[in-house]
């Protein structure tokens, strides 16, 4: 886990910069603005996960579906489960509060 300069822990946020690097907060306020609005965000990408998971299983009922079709639907459940990784590894630092 990330520190601040005091040895603080960070929390690892649900979005990065432009370029892809991870973003993290120093608080000691889990209520702040920011730490809420983290959360909102990880309750609302946890939730698209769980859609696009849904859709994604009805499309591989589908006998006819295509090519095209599936990696579609490859490529939205890679950019799911990238978010909820993301999001398990940054709730379990602040579980473990390493």
């Amino acid at each position: 886990m990330m520190r601040d300069g005091t040895g603080a822990p960070l929390r690892l946020l649900p979005w990065t910069t432009p370029d892809g690097r991870p973003c993290y907060l120093s608080t000691d306020d889990d209520g702040s603005r920011l730490s809420r609005m983290a959360d909102e965000l990880e309750a609302e990408l946890l939730d698209s996960a769980a859609y696009v998971l849904t859709a994604a299983r009805s499309l591989l009922g589908e006998p006819a579906v295509g090519g095209r079709e599936l990696r579609f639907a490859g490529e939205r459940l890679a950019e799911a489960l990238t978010d909820a990784l993301r999001i398990a590894a940054s709730r379990g630092a602040r579980l473990s509060g390493e």
